[in-house]
Formats: structure tokens, C-alpha cells, sequence
């Protein structure tokens, strides 16, 4: 269960329950990680603590809401007393968005995307950051979205948290360059995950339509994400910061 890339290493993963977090846990474990789990979902969320620890892996999960300051705080207490230490974090945990233009939009959908998509991620950053800096490094990886480098049609709030997750990434790479942190973005195209089925099943999503801008012509696999991040936060990427990597199978490129 160890290998080079992550071996030894505490990570924190939010959004750990399904889709990519949870693809991310055992990618990460695979690699060598111990983890600490954090959503909302309890259930699945143990349940994949459990597989891990039975598969010889470590793992802890905590309930966290990442727009809660009392939550994240708390998540941050448990992986200082469970492992001493926090070396890379992937904030992942983030939200889908109803489908609407500007002046559709409601106030409501509006503060919930931001609270958890943006504000959810620079919580998450106020608390990793001081234990990295009392450590004296450590690596970030934050999910944005191929909707934060270019206009995603008819996801207004959705486009705007990621745009602005992307220009928070940036500036705190620049600010903690020199103390040993890095921080960096992936910008995911569409990847096979239970939020794009469910897309695609309420008819919110058009497949072929989606397909046919993807020079690939496929979409994206939640492992092959994983390993994207895993590679930022390890130490093969040690003067990789301030970046956002598009992870899109070619569609950012035309």
C-alpha cells in the first residue's frame, strides 16, 4: 500500500464520499497516503474509511460541511490529533448548479454555490494553511472546473465560484511561495461521475453534444483526475505552483 509518490504522506481529501474524492482516497491510498475523509454523506463516507483500513490503509473520516467555519475548524483539530501533521490537501467538495442565465438566477442558488464552491475552498485554505506553515511546507491541490477558464453557457453561478476558486488558487500560490506551500488548481472537462449521469438523466446535459467538442471523443475518468492531483501534491511536482491544469481530454485547446 506504499509506493513513492504519496508514501508516508497525511492528505486531506474533501468531498471524499463519491465521484472524485472518493476515487481519489483509494488512488491516494494506492500511492502510499494516510487519509483523512471529509463530507457531508456519513454513511459513505465510513463505509469508505472502513475499506481502506481493511485493505491495510489508513484512514479517519469527518463529518464536514465546508461551508461551516465551526466544521472546517473541527475537521482540522481531527487530522492534527489523528496524525500530527497535515502534508498535502485536496479540496474537492463542491456542488452542481441549476442551469440559468444571470437574470434567472436565484439569490438562494446563488449564496449556496458560492458558500460551498469558493468560500467552502478559502475555509478549507484558513485552517490547512497555518499547520503547513508550522511544519514549514506542504502541498494544495483545489478542484476547479474547465467552467473557470472559459464562459460555461447557462451556468452562471457555477462558472463564476470556479473562475474565482482559480483566481484564489493564484494569488495564494504567489503569497506562500517562499514558505515552502504549493497550491494548484486541476480543471476538470466532463468526467464519468455519478453528478454528470445525473446530468445526462434529467436531461440537463446533452451527451452527444458534449462528445462532439471533445477532441478525445470521450469523457474523462474520475481515476484519471485522481492521479492528477496526486501527482501535484507529491514531491515530483515540487516547483509546479500557482497553476490550473486542464484535464479535458483537449476541449479547452479549440
Amino acid at each position: 500500500m506504499n509506493d513513492s509518490l504519496l508514501g508516508d504522506k497525511v492528505a486531506l481529501i474533501t468531498g471524499a464520499a463519491s465521484g472524485i474524492g472518493a476515487v481519489a482516497a483509494r488512488v491516494f491510498t494506492a500511492h502510499g497516503a494516510k487519509l483523512v475523509l471529509a463530507d457531508l454523506n456519513d454513511e459513505k463516507g465510513n463505509e469508505l474509511a472502513a475499506e481502506i483500513e481493511n485493505s491495510g490503509g489508513e484512514a479517519l473520516f469527518v463529518h464536514t460541511d465546508v461551508s461551516s467555519e465551526d466544521d472546517v475548524a473541527a475537521m482540522m483539530r481531527a487530522v492534527v490529533e489523528r496524525f500530527g501533521r497535515l502534508d498535502c490537501a485536496f479540496n474537492n467538495a463542491g456542488i452542481d448548479g441549476h442551469p440559468a442565465i444571470a437574470h434567472e438566477v436565484t439569490r438562494a442558488d446563488w449564496d449556496r454555490m458560492l458558500a460551498v464552491n469558493l468560500t467552502g475552498v478559502w475555509l478549507c485554505l484558513k485552517y490547512e494553511l497555518p499547520q503547513m506553515l508550522s511544519q514549514g511546507g506542504g502541498a494544495i491541490v483545489n478542484t476547479a472546473s474547465v467552467a473557470g477558464l472559459r464562459g460555461s453557457p447557462r451556468q452562471t453561478c457555477y462558472t463564476t465560484a470556479k473562475h474565482g476558486l482559480i483566481g484564489l488558487t493564484m494569488v495564494t500560490a504567489v503569497d506562500y511561495a517562499a514558505t515552502g506551500i504549493r497550491v494548484n488548481a486541476i480543471c476538470p472537462g466532463t468526467i464519468h461521475t455519478p453528478m454528470l449521469d445525473d446530468g445526462f438523466r434529467k436531461g440537463i446535459l446533452d451527451n452527444e453534444k458534449m462528445l462532439s467538442r471533445i477532441p478525445m471523443a470521450r469523457h474523462g475518468e474520475p481515476e484519471e483526475i485522481a492521479e492528477a492531483a496526486a501527482w501535484l501534491l507529491s514531491d515530483g511536482a515540487s516547483y509546479v505552483t500557482g497553476q490550473a491544469l486542464p484535464i479535458d481530454g483537449g476541449w479547452t485547446t479549440h
